[in-house]
């Protein structure tokens, strides 16, 4: 099995990218199963509906989110709805959507799940991630051996230690959430490919695919404020793997993709007003 794991869309200027750079990515890889990372894609801080839906319709088949999962009300209150957007698995059993869950891929099933770390993160408590992680882990690979883990976490030592609970039980696991792609992709000893991040999918030239004046005037300054998008050389970021028929990775490469530069704002990429939702579309 070919996945190919998109990283974190950072608002307009993400969208505008990977609406550009997917449609090649999908022809050169042929990947079985699109993974995106969409925590930041509207405004830079979580996922609102109609930008899942048009996500969707630009060919992304699962949606990943963080700890921003829960900052946009119209998706909050239709997560239930929308089953190809997962927010983390290890939240409150009250909580609204899926964590994981077994897709069909014409003939085959693949596993994806998300957990969320617990240092750093300050709006959203979770759950101990390592404690859920072997029941998690052997219920998907009773279904299938294929198993997909988007780790969102901030601390790079928590993102390892879960790599070496996991292995040899998880195909591929993918860090994410610092939005700085890191150069350890490596398959493990028990057969698991990790990185311990993909980077974003945005403007390269900018704090995390904000603009980096404001984010400067906000250290300075001491006083929160909200961050501006950045335009300035908009790239892909992400990896591709594959998956033997054991579940096993066999290899794992870091992609970056540029793509043409963007029109000022690029009106024309903003699906707010034009993207309709797709509740209960498998």
């Amino acid at each position: 099995m070919k996945i190919l794991y998109i990283a974190e869309i950072i608002g307009k200027a993400g969208l505008y990218t990977l609406k550009k750079c997917l449609p090649d990515l999908k022809k050169n890889k042929n990947p079985d199963l699109i993974i995106a990372c969409a925590d930041g894609a509207t405004g830079g801080n979580g996922l609102g509906r109609n930008h899942a839906a048009y996500i969707r319709k630009l060919g992304v088949e699962v949606i990943t989110t963080g700890e921003c999962c829960f900052f946009k009300k119209d998706l909050t209150e239709n997560l239930g709805k929308i089953p190809f957007v997962l927010r983390p698995h290890n939240l409150n059993m009250e909580a609204p959507g899926l964590g994981s869950r077994v897709f069909n891929l014409g003939g085959q099933k693949a596993a994806v799940a998300v957990l969320l770390g617990q240092s750093g993160f300050t709006r959203l408590h979770s759950n101990n991630p390592f404690s859920i992680l072997p029941a998690l882990l052997e219920r998907l690979r009773k279904e299938t051996p294929f198993v997909i883990l988007d780790f969102h976490a901030q601390a790079t030592a928590e993102k390892q230690t879960l790599f070496a609970m996991a292995d040899g039980n998880c195909s591929l696991i993918v860090g994410s959430h610092t939005k700085v792609q890191t150069a350890d992709e490596r398959i493990l000893k028990g057969g698991t490919a990790v990185i311990t991040d993909a980077g974003r999918t945005g403007s390269l030239e900018s704090v995390g695919g904000n603009d980096r004046d404001s984010r400067i005037k906000e250290y300075i300054s001491g006083i929160p404020g909200w961050a501006l998008e950045a335009w300035e050389k908009p790239e892909l970021q992400g990896i591709f793997a594959e998956i033997g028929e054991n579940g096993k990775a066999v290899s794992i490469e870091r992609i970056r993709v540029p793509a043409p530069p963007a029109a000022l704002n690029a009106a024309d990429e903003t699906p707010e007003n034009s993207a309709q939702s797709e509740e209960g579309d498998d």
